[in-house]
């Protein structure tokens, strides 16, 4: 595939090859592949895995499944089962889940350690999404601290020699911080690591993260490792993010929509080396109809696994020279055989782009109240009308 020499623009030093260690598991690059609904799947995650190989002992990092709720998990929801179900390749097999009730995650995770079905489990408490807030859930959970305490420290108690990480936001709007608590409280009951976004939840996506905030929790907790997230796009943020904040390690989630091949750049770069992926058109081609083909096999249905592709698509060919119209039939592919005569209308020599394909992508949005149930701001404690109302908060709603 296409590389290019060093960047001209002014980029950090190579850094020495960096491992990451999640209690018994180490991995050979500080990545995470942040939970992404309806993203993050078996075959994203393959994928990724595939590009962080090439300039890695093992798989260039962690890779961690969609997000999946404790409640559909001892409520014995078969989809649910089967997204934290993993490949023969996915070693460590990383899990996420989300709970507002201490019982029901821990047994969840009991189930999951029953069934020998991860080797890692992170929680959950970063997801901005109002129907969920709306009812205590998510990043305005650690408002609560003894909630907070009791679903962490059961769901490691549980967990065994499974380690448990957390992922969590500053707190919920400028005036209410809960991230040095969080990771205060993550370390004493025996979290393995805490990833912090750099954005509270009000300002859900938008914005630009606050990465001095990921320095001031790594000042802080000082036990475990901390990882940051929030606006890594290319591997030069993850080595500048790892420099400016002294964080383990970073969680990367928008950045590699349409571009798995970012974790072999993550790889080049925690190794020291310069090389990174600068595909043609012809080769983004070819990957997305890798992905295609993992998708198709995933979900054990060519029409469910290419309709799922069509999400991608926009993010895949971001920056390159592929008209309106093509895009559109593209996004409504019905096959394979469709799909490929589509990609054969591409002109496959058309050289990487450059700058156009470089920088944000996803959905930012702008910032929103966080919404919140009534009262809740008014105490960290958990009132009786407010523990009535948290089981509804367990929705099948991911992010952070």
């Amino acid at each position: 595939m296409t590389t290019l020499d060093a960047p001209t623009a002014p980029v950090p030093s190579p850094a020495p090859r960096r491992t990451l260690t999640i209690g018994p598991h180490t991995v050979d690059t500080p990545v995470v592949l942040a939970p992404m609904a309806g993203i993050t799947n078996m075959a994203f995650r393959l994928l990724c895995r595939e590009f962080g190989a090439l300039h890695s002992a093992d798989d260039g990092g962690l890779f961690v499944s969609e997000m999946v709720t404790t409640r559909a998990l001892v409520e014995d929801h078969r989809e649910s089962w089967r997204l934290v179900t993993m490949g023969e390749r996915e070693t460590p097999r990383s899990v996420q889940l989300y709970g507002v009730d201490p019982a029901t995650v821990r047994r969840a995770v009991e189930m999951i350690r029953e069934r020998d079905l991860a080797d890692h489990i992170d929680l959950n408490f970063g997801c901005p999404v109002p129907k969920v807030t709306r009812r205590g859930g998510g990043g305005i959970l650690p408002w609560k601290t003894e909630l907070f305490t009791q679903i962490v420290r059961g769901a490691v108690e549980a967990a065994g020699d499974v380690p448990v990480t957390v992922k969590t936001r500053v707190g919920i709007d400028a005036e209410h911080h809960t991230y040095r608590d969080a990771g205060l409280i993550a370390q004493e009951v025996g979290a393995a690591a805490i990833a912090l976004h750099g954005r509270t939840v009000d300002q859900h996506y938008s914005g630009q993260a606050d990465w001095s905030r990921i320095a001031e929790l790594k000042e802080v907790v000082t036990g475990i490792p901390v990882l940051g997230n929030g606006d890594i796009w290319s591997a030069e943020d993850a080595l500048r993010m790892v420099e400016e904040t002294g964080c383990d390690g970073v969680v990367v989630g928008r950045g590699c929509q349409g571009r798995p091949w970012l974790f072999a750049d993550l790889a080049a770069a925690f190794a020291g080396s310069e090389e990174r992926v600068r595909p043609t058109l012809g080769e983004v081609a070819q990957i997305l109809r890798r992905h295609a083909q993992l998708l198709v096999e995933f979900f054990e249905d060519e029409g469910r696994g290419v309709r799922d592709l069509r999400k991608h698509v926009a993010w895949y060919f971001k920056g390159y020279p592929v008209g309106g119209d093509l895009r559109h039939r593209l996004a409504t592919m019905e096959s394979l055989e469709d799909l490929d005569a589509k990609l054969a209308e591409l002109d496959a020599d058309s050289p990487y782009p450059g700058e156009a394909v470089e920088g944000p992508r996803g959905r930012a949005g702008t910032p929103k109240r966080a919404v919140c149930p009534q009262g809740w701001m008014e105490t960290r404690e958990i009132t009786p009308d407010i523990a009535a109302r948290l089981h509804e908060a367990e929705l099948s709603i991911s992010g952070g």
